[in-house]
């Protein structure tokens, strides 16, 4: 079967061919690209660094003045879907939330400092859920590490307040 092609030819109708040369000669029109920024997928590391400002875990003493925190209060001391603390649940032993008849999760604030330390290892110090899990595994070590960071931080904001109030 042999299916024959129509042929596409144009006509150019018009005037002299200066004409078309003064056409041909002007500048392209300049087109703006409006470019949208998209809600979706990975965040900017510009953008991410200051979202790690934006965590609000009370004090210690605030803190365990609670017996049991649901996930919504957690994820939002983190900033984050309460989807991603589940995650890290299903992924870290050291976090054992309680659970009731329904299903509903309630933290321990030793759990929130659990979550504290794994929010800083895979968001701040960009470390692999593998690698984070590695780090964890080392026990006190890490955890004296992390309490040590986290105190010269308060130390720095502390002399930096300090400095601007001089």
């Amino acid at each position: 079967m042999s299916k024959s092609l129509a042929q596409i030819t144009f006509e150019f109708l018009g005037g002299e061919p200066q004409e078309e040369k003064a056409i041909l000669s002007q500048q392209p029109l300049s087109r703006e690209k409006t470019v949208l920024k998209s809600t979706r997928g990975r965040k900017a590391l510009k953008d991410m660094a200051a979202e790690l400002d934006n965590i609000h875990v009370p004090e210690d003493e605030v803190l365990f003045q609670k017996q049991y925190y649901s996930i919504g209060e957690v994820a939002g001391m983190f900033n984050v879907n309460t989807s991603l603390i589940r995650y890290w649940e299903n992924e870290f032993d050291i976090i054992e939330p309680r659970k009731n008849r329904k299903g509903d999760r309630f933290f321990k604030p030793s759990d929130v400092k659990n979550l504290q330390l794994i929010y800083d290892l895979l968001r701040r110090r960009k470390f692999t859920l593998e690698g984070a899990k590695d780090y964890l595994k080392k026990g006190k070590k890490a955890n004296e590490q992390y309490e040590t960071i986290e105190s010269l931080q308060k130390l720095k904001s502390f002399l930096l307040q300090l400095k601007a109030s001089l």
